[in-house]
């Protein structure tokens, strides 16, 4: 394992809300520019439905922040932040989700194959309308700076956890 941190952003631009994931993904990206390092190495990934070919970035990385739509039971426009084993927690509880199921199956593979990112979190947006239809509802895009800060708080806490802050 490297120790860089992975953001993947999930999600299906066609389905409205559900593409909430890679656009803050892309945000997140226009935001950094080309340098995404923040004190440690960042590798930005928009997993899109990729499914269970985003294994292998997933046990190549020390640290890992999933950005998703996700039934959080809250209004839409809602983020939450599920760190670790309530990262865990939270896929197991709602691994019946279209990419839920499916990072729920990357994180079981590096747990079997003991390559689990150490740090990890899901930072969770609550959708209003997941169906056919061009961009996200305004609940949810403005809630993107929230996450975006979410991103950044989660890097600065965990760099200075590590001792690797700059």
């Amino acid at each position: 394992m490297s120790g860089k941190t992975l953001v993947l952003g999930i999600g299906n631009v066609l389905l409205g809300d559900e593409a909430a994931g890679v656009v803050a993904l892309h945000l997140l990206e226009s935001e950094c520019g080309p340098d995404t390092s923040v004190g440690s190495p960042m590798e930005l990934i928009d997993g899109g439905t990729l499914g269970l070919t985003l294994a292998l970035p997933i046990c190549e990385c020390e640290r890992l922040i999933v950005i998703d739509a996700a039934a959080l039971g809250g209004p839409p426009g809602t983020v939450r932040v599920f760190e670790d084993e309530a990262m865990d927690r939270q896929l197991g509880r709602h691994a019946n989700g279209v990419h839920q199921v499916g990072i729920a199956d990357l994180m079981a593979i590096a747990r079997l194959t003991d390559t689990l990112p150490r740090r990890r979190a899901l930072i969770g947006i609550e959708p209003a309308v997941v169906d056919w239809r061009g961009g996200l509802t305004p609940q949810v895009e403005a809630a993107l700076p929230r996450v975006l800060s979410r991103v950044r708080e989660l890097m600065r806490r965990w760099d200075l956890d590590d001792g690797t802050f700059v």
